[in-house]
């Protein structure tokens, strides 16, 4: 019986595809998150046996996953165009490595502390919520810029009047700025305001205006920003399954009802009077 690979790849691709296999895959993720936690208390040595053979069946597990995906891919080249499929290459390669007893070995424990990170490229979920991240770093990047100069201008007239009061929170302008982030995140930020009013009774002002703008109205500006990237992926993707389906999408339903409404117009007008 000659050997069909189109067969084998359909199976593959069915095999990656099932519910139970993923569902697999997420839970052998957890347990080497598992062990990845039980390695850093001290165990009797029998145990650290075992979770070093059980490291070794994770690591296996996972180079028989990505293998078994990329031998469901189609299009081998367009496997590696993905970059979720790259870092999942790269961890389980890595993890092969036996550094363990060498220079290296520090290396080794940081990639599988990162194979946590495979929770995110296994669930679709997981993906849309950092690839909304990333999209809306360029508009975040200006509200971050933004906050920094108020925290800049905060800490410097900070500096200015209460390091004579408080040297360890206000002696620079650097310290100052520590202190405004744990002002910002209400870290007994009223101890450090009492403290200065003792000597400047208005000096509230300036820790209410501060909080008024950083916590209130730029953090704010960041929530809304990454809510409204995530509702446009959830968009983007709904289109993409629509055209992967067949079916219209939502621009293409507006454009036949503006289409048959301009029928309907023309109709009207070449009808007859009476």
């Amino acid at each position: 019986m000659p050997f069909n690979t189109d067969v084998l790849q359909a199976k593959f691709e069915r095999l990656r595809s099932n519910k139970l296999f993923e569902i697999l895959v997420i839970s052998i993720i957890l347990v080497s998150a598992l062990v990845i936690g039980a390695k850093t208390y001290p165990l009797p040595p029998l145990a650290n046996q075992l979770i070093v053979i059980l490291d070794w069946a994770i690591t296996l597990f996972f180079l028989v996953e990505i293998s078994i995906r990329f031998l469901g891919e189609s299009d081998k080249r367009r496997f590696f165009r993905s970059g979720w499929n790259v870092f999942d290459t790269l961890i389980v390669v890595v993890s092969l490595i036996p550094i363990e007893d060498s220079e290296l070995a520090l290396i080794g424990r940081l990639v599988r502390i990162f194979r946590v990170l495979r929770m995110v490229s296994i669930i679709p979920e997981l993906r849309t919520l950092l690839n909304s991240l990333m999209a809306a770093l360029p508009q975040l990047g200006y509200v971050m810029l933004m906050m920094f100069i108020i925290f800049y201008i905060y800490a410097a007239v900070g500096t200015t009047f209460f390091a004579a009061i408080n040297d360890t929170l206000w002696g620079d302008i650097s310290v100052s700025m520590l202190t405004l982030f744990r002002i910002m995140t209400f870290e007994d930020w009223t101890d450090v305001m009492y403290e200065t009013m003792a000597i400047y009774p208005l000096s509230w002002v300036f820790y209410l205006s501060f909080i008024f703008l950083s916590a209130f109205a730029f953090l704010n500006m960041i929530i809304g920003i990454v809510v409204n990237v995530l509702e446009e992926e959830h968009q983007r993707q709904a289109q993409a399954e629509a055209l992967a389906s067949g079916e219209p999408t939502l621009a293409e339903l507006r454009d036949e009802i503006r289409d048959l409404k301009l029928l309907l117009q023309a109709q009207v007008g070449r009808r007859p009077a009476a």
